[in-house]
């Protein structure tokens, strides 16, 4: 029907700027039901982002700018994030009742407090949670904390590409609430169980443990598919661009899998299987997790979960959160559906669209 699935006022293209790639989702909501309106994926010059950091302001102002251009959408407003490990949030306890220009002031007056660094180089932010179990008459706090130059860089590399980012948010807060897009996959739909999502980018694997839908654990580390595509440069002699070509199209010689593939999935398999034994030694009372889903460029990998299953002794599969949307016709001409995998923290940034308070 048209008009079903309407555009807000206040839609906002999700922005994943990874260490290879920007990515951009954008979406539409009818009732319950999602729709992708619009996607694209563009590759960063080499070395452009590095260890989270923009380490090229052109380089990926302009990457954006291609991604506008092949996505053809008018939407100017986005949402990007900044990674978990230039976050510094910290749950305390605050006078019940304050107005949030009360809490902000309070907040800045005892922030050196809780952040190692001059207030005047930090981004704050805060979400009240509500009534502390530890005292009467007082609030549970969450505080954010960025350092400005983490959130500048971001911002400044959208606006040369002409956005107006809006929204800067916590990478592990975006993949959360993306989460609620795999519930189809989840036993009982993820309510009342422990299920693990493991997020594996090109140079990051990020995992979040989820019980009855919130997450209680998560870790990340410094492994990727990007140390797969370096050993296919090594032993084919040839280029990034080439390598990470032949990766995902194919064609390359027979020994591939044995030597080279095999070996990256069993250390790909080793990162998952010790990130859960980090989250069962975290606290007494952890659950083994009743399900692992697979999510990133490398969940895209033929047999990836079936091996992953075998070795940790946990069901797992490939997560898809595109796979109760309705995809249009302009997304699945860019192949949005074969690049759903890779897409949990695209899905997290667009739906800060829908906050039900949110007035940009």
């Amino acid at each position: 029907m048209l008009g079903l699935f309407t555009k807000k006022a206040n839609t906002l293209l999700g922005i994943d700027i990874s260490s290879t790639s920007v990515k951009l989702l954008e979406l539409s909501r009818s009732g319950s039901r999602y729709r992708v309106e619009s996607y694209a994926v563009e590759p960063l010059p080499p070395n452009a982002v590095v260890e989270k950091n923009i380490a090229e302001l052109e380089g990926v102002g302009l990457a954006l700018s291609r991604l506008l251009a092949k996505a053809r959408t008018n939407i100017k407003s986005a949402a990007v994030a900044v990674s978990g490990s230039a976050v510094i949030t910290k749950s305390i306890e605050m006078e019940a009742g304050l107005s949030d220009d009360e809490l902000e002031n309070q907040l800045k007056i005892e922030a050196d407090q809780y952040i190692p660094y001059p207030i005047e180089e930090v981004s704050l932010d805060f979400q009240v949670l509500g009534g502390s179990d530890k005292g009467a008459g007082n609030s549970d706090v969450v505080l954010a904390a960025c350092r400005k130059e983490q959130v500048e860089s971001r911002c400044a590399a959208a606006e040369i590409a002409g956005l107006i980012p809006k929204v800067v948010d916590i990478e592990a807060y975006a993949l959360e609430n993306a989460c609620q897009f795999l519930r189809h996959q989840m036993p009982s739909k993820g309510v009342k169980k422990t299920v693990a999502v493991v997020d594996i980018g090109a140079n990051a694997t990020s995992l979040l443990v989820l019980h009855d839908l919130q997450t209680i654990y998560t870790r990340d580390q410094a492994f990727g598919g990007r140390q797969l595509t370096e050993e296919i440069m090594r032993t084919y002699g040839l280029s990034m661009e080439e390598a990470g070509r032949a990766k995902k199209e194919g064609g390359l010689p027979s020994n591939y899998q044995p030597e080279v593939l095999d070996p990256f999935i069993d250390d790909m398999t080793q990162q998952v299987s010790r990130s859960l034994q980090f989250y069962l030694a975290s606290g007494s009372g952890r659950s083994q997790p009743e399900q692992v889903l697979i999510c990133g460029g490398c969940a895209n990998i033929p047999g990836v979960a079936d091996v992953i299953a075998s070795r940790v002794g946990i069901p797992a599969e490939r997560g898809d959160p595109l796979g109760q949307m309705k995809i249009s016709s302009k997304a699945k001409a860019l192949g949005v559906t074969r690049d759903a995998t890779a897409l949990l923290l695209a899905c997290g940034l667009a739906l800060r669209s829908f906050d039900e308070d949110a007035k940009y």
